[in-house]
Order: structure tokens, then C-alpha cells, then sequence
């Protein structure tokens, strides 16, 4: 094996190690003398951020390695949108997506000028643009997210908007995802000892500190079964279940047009309506977007949704109503 392979092998160990490793280890895992190892740190040091702990562990400080990949103009587009996508669905500031958004753009520049200088573009409305800028938050969500790479629990105090209160939790991050309501990110996961799964809203937790305590987080074949039926976030132990809608002529078009949930059937009525079926976790989680559609939707099923609409149709009627 060649020096560079050497090089590149100490490069991906410290990757699979986050707590890093001592250089005994490295040097029984790459079959070289310790001496050796010293020096292969000391060369990737000159283009890796190495750090060395108290207890001589040396490992890869993660918050500033740069991952290299190849991707495709229609890989990078993907990205993009993806980015883009994130930055309209949230109301904070996010740094690190629009600096994400013009390495992405630079990177293309050669082979596709357009489109580089478009995305570039992007990354500087981001920057521009009038989101709030939180401190906390953003501070808050690096934390979150170093503690999933790294499968470390996270000590945090997050503000339940139910109690009122601030309660503090040690917290596992098993997956974290935007989400359209209320243009938040939302943290899901485990506090040690508890059977049920928590959806923390990141902007509500007010600190966030990584502990050197380690978990192991679920395969995402697991979050992703977990996650089926829901129709955004609200996942549930019970069987999900049938919700049935009916749309009117109008607006029929647009709803065939979207694939809203991967369990949904539509089915053509003769008059020109759309009777759509799902098979949803926590129906209540869809109000909003069949509030949405106003009066060309009406709910069919389950009874405990339409009773609730009904009620929401008469608070409306009083509101709107002239004499």
C-alpha cells in the first residue's frame, strides 16, 4: 500500500470515529509503527482539521471538514431545489444553506455557466433576504445536528407552548426535517428511557448542549416506516386512518395534479367532482391544508373531522355574517 493509500485509510478511520482514536490504535488498525502514524498526522494536519483531546485522542473536527462529491448537472439541480425549497419553507436565517447554495453554484460555473451563475444568485437573495436572524437558534440547530452525526445525546431546554413551560430534556436526534407548518424546522427523536418518540420544534428550544454521553440512532429504513402514514410529522402507534374527501368541479384538476400522500386514491365522480382517499396517521394534522381549499372540499370521513370543520364553518359564518 502506497503512502497516499495510507493517508487516505487514516483519513476515512478518524471519519468512522468521532470520538477519534489513540495513536496505539492507529497505528495496530493501519499496521504501521507508532513513529509512522506520528508523521501521517502531522502531514494530513497540513489539509485536514485534525485536533488532539486531553486523553490524546485524535480525531476530525467536524464542523469544519469539507466532504468532496461529484455530481451531475441534474444531481446539482436537485440540490438546488432542495435548498431552495428550505430556505422559503423557513422563517429563519440559515448561513449555511446559502453558503451550501454558491459553493454549489461556483462549482458549476465551468461546465454550465447559466445555471452556476443562477444558483450563485440564489445564495445572495438568501443572504439579503429579511428573515429573522437568531443567534440561538441557529447556534441550537449546529448543536442538534453534530449530536446526530455523532450519536451523542443533547441536554436541552425546549418551551412547551401547551404548559407554558420550559422543561429540559437529554435528547437522542434521530432525524431532523422542515416542515410547512408554521415554516419550521423540527427535530424527532428519543429522551433515554422513553418508549415514544418526541417532535421538537428547534426555534422552540432556548439552549442546546452536547453531551459525551453516545446513542445509537435507528436504521432510516425504521424512521422511514415509522414516518409512512403520517401525513407531514404526526406519526402514530394505532392503525392510521381513512380519510375521504370530496372536491368540487372546480378545483378537481388541481388535486389530481399532486401526489399528496403516497396511500392516496381518487376516483372521478359523474358529476365531474373527485372523491379522494388516504390512509393518514393523525388526520388532524391535515386542517390546515383542507382548510385550505375552503368550499370546494368537503369532509367525508372520519366523523370526528367533518364534525370539526362543520364547527370551524359556523365560527366562519358568524364572523362573516351581515345582517
Amino acid at each position: 500500500m502506497t503512502k497516499s493509500e495510507r493517508l487516505m485509510q487514516l483519513e476515512q478511520l478518524l471519519l468512522a470515529h468521532p470520538s477519534g482514536l489513540r495513536r496505539s490504535e492507529i497505528a495496530r488498525r493501519l499496521g504501521v509503527h507508532r513513529a509512522t502514524v506520528a508523521r501521517y498526522v502531522t502531514e494530513l494536519t497540513g489539509f485536514l482539521p485534525l485536533n488532539e483531546g486531553d486523553d490524546g485522542r485524535i480525531g476530525i473536527n467536524r464542523d469544519d471538514y469539507l466532504s468532496n462529491i461529484r455530481l451531475t448537472i441534474h444531481e446539482s439541480l436537485a440540490l438546488y431545489l432542495a435548498g431552495r425549497l428550505m430556505t422559503d419553507r423557513t422563517d429563519r436565517f440559515n448561513p449555511h444553506a446559502a453558503a451550501a447554495l454558491r459553493k454549489l453554484g461556483q462549482s458549476l460555473r465551468a461546465f454550465a455557466p447559466t445555471i452556476g451563475q443562477h444558483i450563485s444568485d440564489a445564495a445572495d437573495r438568501v443572504e439579503s433576504s429579511k428573515t429573522r436572524r437568531d443567534p440561538v437558534y441557529l447556534a441550537v440547530l449546529e448543536t442538534l445536528t453534530k449530536g446526530w452525526s455523532e450519536g451523542r445525546l443533547v441536554s436541552l431546554v425546549h418551551h412547551s407552548v401547551h404548559s407554558g413551560l420550559d422543561k429540559t430534556y437529554l435528547f437522542a436526534v434521530y432525524t431532523i426535517v422542515p416542515y410547512a407548518v408554521g415554516q419550521s424546522i423540527q427535530a424527532i427523536g428519543k429522551c433515554p428511557g422513553e418508549e415514544h418518540l418526541r417532535t421538537l420544534r428547534v426555534d422552540r428550544i432556548a439552549q442546546a448542549t452536547l453531551t459525551n454521553d453516545t446513542y445509537t440512532p435507528p436504521v432510516e429504513e425504521d424512521m422511514t416506516r415509522t414516518l409512512a402514514d403520517a401525513w407531514g410529522i404526526w406519526y402514530s402507534d394505532s392503525d392510521p386512518v381513512d380519510v375521504v374527501l370530496r372536491f368540487s368541479v372546480q378545483v378537481a384538476h388541481r388535486v389530481r395534479e399532486t401526489v399528496w400522500h403516497p396511500s392516496q386514491e381518487m376516483t372521478d365522480l359523474p358529476d365531474g367532482r373527485l372523491l379522494w382517499r388516504a390512509r393518514i396517521a393523525e388526520p388532524r394534522e391535515m386542517f390546515p391544508w383542507i382548510r385550505g381549499w375552503g368550499a370546494d372540499v368537503e369532509v367525508m370521513e372520519p366523523a370526528e373531522l367533518r364534525q370539526r370543520m362543520a364547527a370551524e364553518a359556523e365560527v366562519l359564518t358568524s364572523i362573516y355574517h351581515t345582517i
